[in-house]
């Protein structure tokens, strides 16, 4: 008689198990409970693109690999989202130094960038999107913070009003009084109220906002 070729058993299929995650709004662990059942959509802040990348990035990037990689063994169907930033004066004070156009330096370090993490074995997004693809999204966006209150225009920087919104400080705990302007920086004149911190920057006053 043939033998019987064995039948190999596949591990139960998971899909979205439970699992303790710390909860930075309420400072405890707690069960993680998507939105979406069996689904996770994670945004991580990417780098500002105008050198190298350094130790600090590998920890931060290692961290979030790390719990990508444990909610997909959890069964969880992951959408991760982590961006370029090209449009920064830090950027611009770079090519101003070196003569050389933003976006090309930039795109120079995001490949170099994406260079270091192959290499440290980092599972790629799902989508990078860059800043310089979205400008006109942002000015949207930064227009209607600005009707809305909670943010203001001078000499062509938008600077987010804090006092305008109570939740402020809600997510990191920190005490709005510690941070008022002239505490511990010093103070930028051009400020109008107390509280204050720059959402955006020569994006020009809300009906110049198309002339970018």
């Amino acid at each position: 008689m043939a033998e019987e070729t064995p039948v190999e058993k596949k591990p139960p299929e998971k899909k979205g198990e439970e699992f303790l995650l710390y909860n930075s709004m309420t400072k405890q662990k707690e069960i993680f409970r998507p939105r979406e059942r069996g689904k996770v959509r994670m945004y991580v802040c990417g780098v500002t693109a105008y050198d190298f990348t350094h130790i600090g990035h590998a920890r931060a990037y290692i961290a979030f690999d790390v719990l990508i990689r444990y909610l997909k063994y959890l069964g969880y169907e992951v959408v991760y989202v982590r961006n370029f930033t090209e449009v920064d004066d830090k950027i611009i004070k770079r090519t101003n130094e070196l003569g050389e156009d933003p976006i090309s330096l930039s795109a120079r370090f995001c490949e170099e960038f994406l260079k270091d993490m192959d290499d440290l074995q980092c599972l790629p997004p799902t989508h990078q999107p860059r800043v310089s693809d979205h400008i006109e999204e942002i000015k949207q966006m930064i227009s209607q913070i600005i009707s809305n209150g909670c943010a203001y225009t001078v000499d062509g920087d938008v600077y987010f009003s804090i006092d305008n919104f109570p939740n402020y400080g809600r997510l990191s705990g920190q005490n709005l009084e510690g941070n008022r302007t002239g505490k511990r920086v010093a103070v930028d004149s051009r400020k109008l109220q107390s509280l204050g911190s720059q959402v955006g920057t020569a994006l020009g006053v809300p009906e110049d906002l198309d002339g970018i």
